[in-house]
């Protein structure tokens, strides 16, 4: 279904991949001194996660809530917790999808990894998803629709600028910089880049992602309603 709505595919698909193959060969960034596309590939890759677990589930859903659609289901024995579930397993796929796509894009761009640092990242994906499909499914199950969709995009922009995934956090103001670094955004940004752009060291910030991850799901499950 995902693959059948033109928007969907730009959100998942097409924006990142434009914005890693651009950015990858016109130097407008300040990605450092190395290729630029080492910088870049975990950066767009959080962006990737980020947009299907919260952007697009957070849109789809909102809409499935007005059209009556999660009412009827709310009559079966579905559940909030099996469906938000059901809707994290379904964003695994999308991401899936786009993990593999990036990749391929990354390597023939010039990109190289180590098996063991794709490992971790792949770890820490799974972990981001929980947290932004949290977000998203939060406001989904308590906003109207239509709020939904500006505040999933406000946020997105938001978090993207706060996130050090094209630009190195360190280049925002010292207060700012470390906001951006307890947001779900900013952690999985600078475990990505450690884990696949030179072995960093990233205790504290998958601290932050892991508590993202516990919290935003149960607080979207008590407060997710059909209606």
């Amino acid at each position: 279904m995902t693959l059948r709505r033109g928007e969907s595919v730009l959100l998942a698909l097409g924006i990142p991949v434009v914005l890693l193959g651009f950015f990858s060969v016109v130097d407008v960034l300040p990605t450092g001194s190395g290729d630029a596309v080492d910088f870049l590939f975990p950066g767009i890759l959080a962006l990737a996660v980020m947009s299907t677990a919260m952007v697009s589930t957070a849109i789809a859903t909102g809409f499935e809530r007005q059209y009556g659609v999660l009412k009827r289901l709310g009559t079966t024995p579905l559940g909030r917790p099996r469906l938000l579930g059901a809707k994290v397993a379904a964003i695994a796929a999308v991401e899936a999808l786009q993990v593999v796509v990036l990749l391929v894009e990354a390597l023939a761009l010039g990109y190289r990894f180590e098996v063991a640092d794709l490992a971790v990242a792949l770890g820490t994906v799974v972990l981001a998803t929980s947290a932004f499909a949290g977000l998203g499914l939060l406001m989904a199950g308590t906003l109207p629709a239509l709020t939904t969709l500006a505040a999933a995009n406000g946020l997105y922009l938001v978090l993207l600028l706060l996130s050090g995934m094209l630009f190195p956090l360190d280049r925002l103001p010292g207060p700012l910089a470390a906001f951006a670094r307890i947001l779900p955004s900013g952690a999985l940004a600078e475990i990505l880049r450690g884990a696949l752009s030179g072995g960093g060291t990233f205790g504290r910030p998958l601290v932050i992602l892991a508590v993202w991850a516990l919290l935003t799901p149960i607080a979207a499950s008590r407060m997710f309603r059909w209606e």
